[in-house]
């Protein structure tokens, strides 16, 4: 049961990657996020996103905030896969 759960969250991780990817596509079209679509990446995003926006992960006018919650997310992906297998 206990690796039903972990695969389902691992796949829940997967998919909000690719959210997490399409939201930081979602900058480069103006206008993007006043989109149905952009709205709803938004909504869905937006609130993992806010207390990492509270660090500085701003340099030369770029916002890295998207790669550092992409890169936590692969790191808890790969805790719970060693759960997972040890």
């Amino acid at each position: 049961m206990m690796i039903v759960i972990l695969v389902i969250v691992l796949n829940l991780i997967k998919v909000y990657s690719y959210l997490l990817l399409g939201y930081a596509l979602l900058s480069w079209f103006p206008g993007a996020y006043d989109t149905w679509l952009g709205r709803f990446v938004c909504q869905l995003v937006e609130p993992i996103l806010q207390p990492f926006r509270k660090l500085p992960l701003q340099f030369a006018g770029i916002d890295f905030t998207v790669f550092v919650v992409m890169i936590a997310l692969n790191f808890l992906s790969n805790f719970l896969i060693r759960l997972l297998v040890g």
